[in-house]
């Protein structure tokens, strides 16, 4: 007679299932493909050693398609098919509108991409089961501020979409001009789609602005600077990782051209673990990475993940027990982005600091180090500070 196995043993030989979710089509999937292909590059790798306890980890994927009400939906899908994490969003305003669906289920969610500082800030963080591996906007605000002031660029206007990323965008923007004792030349706010910001563009123009902070994810950063170029303006257009997505370069061409942002990852091989993630990806997917950033910061959460799960000796993956784990996380991770020692705690959430960031620049239709320390200083990799 065949003994059957236990359901112990079945637990363990079974998979384990990880949510994605993101833009993967819609005009958001700049980000939200390569958000997807990180992860895809890191789990394959993952379980080509073992998985989990020989346990093979299984992607539920996800398309949100850059839609709040569809990335709660998708969300509640998630949480019915069990996944023991997550590991998604690229938009400030879908995040929002699903964090609800994670933290009552409590199950682990890991933002590897949208950058509103209140995605980590919402839930006290004891409580939150809510994790970053992007660079909230409240560093990458104070860091492009920084920047401007060095270079006497102090007079600023501040172009924000009317999303919930525009939105945290202005505040963090704002608070970063006032801590210099500075307030924003001028503001123009928009909805998704504008064609034409003429008119706001000849307003802060006529307010003396001498540098734009655009606040917005799509194509409307390219309008943005088409705009600009038409009327002759010669001021830099600065801002948040935006800037370096397709939509803007391809979209701004010639007008795009040395935009500044802040970036944690630029796709040049700078060291040996960069150059072994750009040479894996180029193996598996054979195209240019669209948007490095959001492919090397879902990377890097996978890994995160996995070396979470390690500190679960028993197996029993429950949303506590996994986050209790990525709270404590023993083994240094020695990521594409940083050197993640004690990424997270019971007390932070975010696993990224202002001193990881640089400052990218459009140059010849791709982002390159803007300036010579910033790609001095890329040569290490950083630490949390």
């Amino acid at each position: 007679m065949l003994a059957h196995p236990s359901p112990a043993a079945s637990q363990q030989s079974a998979t384990i299932k990880v949510g994605v979710i993101g833009p993967l089509s819609g005009p958001s999937s700049d980000f939200g493909v390569p958000m997807l292909q990180g992860v895809e590059l890191a789990m394959e790798e993952i379980n080509a050693v073992g998985g989990y306890l020989n346990r093979r980890i299984e992607l539920v994927v996800k398309d949100d398609q850059g839609k709040p009400d569809e990335a709660e939906k998708k969300s509640k899908e998630l949480m019915a098919e069990g996944v023991v994490a997550t590991i998604g969003f690229c938009n400030t305003g879908n995040a929002l509108k699903s964090l609800e669906v994670f933290q009552n289920a409590k199950t682990p969610l890991i933002v590897p991409c949208a950058t509103g500082t209140p995605i980590t800030s919402k839930y006290p963080a004891p409580e939150s089961y809510i994790f970053r591996t992007s660079a909230r906007d409240a560093i990458q605000a104070p860091f492009v501020i920084d920047d401007l002031v060095k270079r006497g660029w102090k007079k600023v206007a501040i172009f924000a979409d009317a999303t919930g990323y525009g939105e945290s965008g202005l505040k963090d923007v704002t608070d970063a001009l006032a801590a210099k004792g500075l307030s924003p030349a001028y503001v123009a706010r928009f909805p998704l789609g504008v064609k034409d910001l003429t008119a706001e563009l000849q307003a802060a123009r006529n307010a003396g602005a001498n540098a734009i902070f655009s606040y917005t994810v799509g194509p409307e950063n390219a309008t943005i600077a088409l705009g600009r170029q038409a009327l002759q303006w010669d001021v830099p257009q600065v801002g948040a990782w935006p800037l370096s997505f397709p939509f803007f370069i391809k979209g701004g061409k010639d007008a795009a051209e040395g935009a500044l942002m802040a970036q944690t990852f630029i796709a040049e091989p700078s060291n040996i673990r960069r150059a072994a993630f750009l040479s894996a990806f180029d193996r598996k997917f054979n195209q240019p990475i669209a948007v490095p950033m959001a492919a090397a910061q879902s990377y890097d959460a996978s890994y995160l993940l996995l070396y979470s799960l390690f500190g679960i000796r028993d197996g029993k993956l429950t949303g506590p027990a996994v986050k209790a784990a990525l709270e404590n996380i023993k083994r240094t991770y020695y990521g594409v982005v940083a050197t993640y020692q004690r990424p997270f705690s019971l007390e932070d959430k975010n696993a990224l600091s202002q001193n990881m960031l640089v400052m990218g620049m459009v140059k010849d239709g791709k982002v390159t180090f803007a300036y010579p320390e910033d790609a001095r200083k890329n040569l290490l990799v950083q630490r949390k500070q």
